[in-house]
């Protein structure tokens, strides 16, 4: 049973926001039409984020997700972009809706700097010898990783870090704001560790804190477990009743605010919250994927988790328990603002990603027929 959630209203400050122009968003949102009882989806035109000066840049990871789309952000701004990877994937893959001009230039412009980031010294004596302006830090996890970098760019103008609003103590008090209570002893504590060997040493930081990303290309199960289910025409597990609350922000709304925090003086030492502006339950987000993908509204099974044993499998992919977060600070600091809501971002996740038959997981149901299977039981 989903435990009551008292939500917080807050009074922000007033500040000016920053002014941006309209612009396609290099090729990567959908121009197809969504046909759903009558209903077409079309995507809105993205946000262009105009940058100062042009900078050295150094992106730690970038060929799986965020990077991917933060990088040619970058490129495309005119900045000098770096991708440090242990070159186990491609630097340069052309993404669907990405037309063959715009994929040449992107791959003409960026670099790559192989090593594995556990390998201190190479890290040391690699980045020193290049001297970037600035490190966008995407898959940072411990805070051990962050000192060689640190230690290599003495004159280092900014470090950006990508943390996680897992950092937050659970609480009954929602949405989560960056001056609630952290959890030291989450499974993102890493990251938490990060952000104060940060502020211990007096570098320029900044931390962005999504809640959960989704967007085309995303490697952990978000919306790909929903659209499985769907495609396959099999009803959906929602655990308990199926109205916890949670929150989504897509892809490339993080990538437009890791850009807008470059340079910006008002993101100096801050944290800042990222995710979409609305919030959904459950049982919503299934019905939201499914209207997104053009599939008939979803046949939802409830069921309770402590009566099944999955082992080690996860039978739903979010925690079962309300989580979602306040965007107002980067709102009325930054001049951000989601692009997407939830059913236009997972049309632009679906029609460039899952409905072309790619997909990072196969489809396992074996956890859906344990809880399936019960609910026949109960009826015979």
């Amino acid at each position: 049973m989903a435990s009551t959630v008292v939500v917080q209203h807050q009074t922000q400050p007033s500040f000016s926001t920053l002014t941006s122009s309209l612009s396609d968003f290099n090729g990567t949102r959908i121009h197809s039409q969504i046909q759903y009882r009558r209903k077409v989806l079309q995507p809105k035109v993205g946000l262009q984020i105009t940058a100062s000066s042009e900078k050295n840049i150094l992106i730690m990871g970038g060929t799986r997700f965020i990077g991917v789309f933060l990088s040619r952000l970058l490129v495309k701004e005119g900045h000098q972009v770096t991708l440090f990877t242990r070159g186990k994937a491609p630097i340069a893959q052309q993404l669907p809706g990405e037309s063959d001009q715009e994929f040449a230039e992107f791959s003409s412009k960026i670099l790559h700097l192989k090593g594995d980031r556990k390998d201190y010294d190479f890290v040391k004596s690699s980045l020193s010898a290049k001297g970037f302006d600035v490190v966008y830090d995407i898959n940072g996890r411990e805070a051990d990783e962050v000192e060689p970098i640190l230690d290599a760019l003495p004159n280092l103008e900014q470090f950006i870090y990508c943390s996680s609003a897992g950092v937050y103590l659970k609480s009954d008090l929602l949405p989560h704001c960056e001056t609630d209570t952290v959890d030291p002893k989450s499974r993102h504590k890493g990251k938490l560790n990060t952000e104060s060997v940060l502020e211990s040493k007096g570098v320029n930081w900044t931390s962005l804190r999504p809640v959960y990303i989704y967007g085309p290309l995303n490697y952990n199960p978000v919306e790909e477990w929903f659209f499985h289910r769907l495609k396959a025409g099999r009803p959906i597990p929602i655990p308990g009743s199926g109205i916890q609350v949670t929150q989504l922000g897509h892809v490339k709304d993080l990538a437009r605010a890791f850009v807008q925090v470059l340079g910006n003086e008002k993101a100096s030492r801050q944290v800042f919250n990222i995710s979409g502006e609305k919030y959904v339950t459950f049982d919503g987000l299934a019905r939201a994927c499914a209207k997104a993908a053009g599939f008939p509204e979803p046949e939802l099974v409830h069921y309770n988790p402590k009566e099944f044993d999955f082992g080690k499998k996860k039978a739903f992919p979010f925690r079962d328990q309300h989580f979602f977060a306040s965007v107002e600070k980067a709102k009325h600091v930054l001049g951000w603002k989601p692009e997407f809501d939830l059913v236009e971002g997972l049309a632009d996740s679906y029609n460039l990603d899952f409905g072309r038959g790619t997909y990072r997981k196969e489809a396992d149901f074996s956890t859906d027929d344990m809880i399936l299977g019960k609910k026949l039981v109960l009826q015979a």
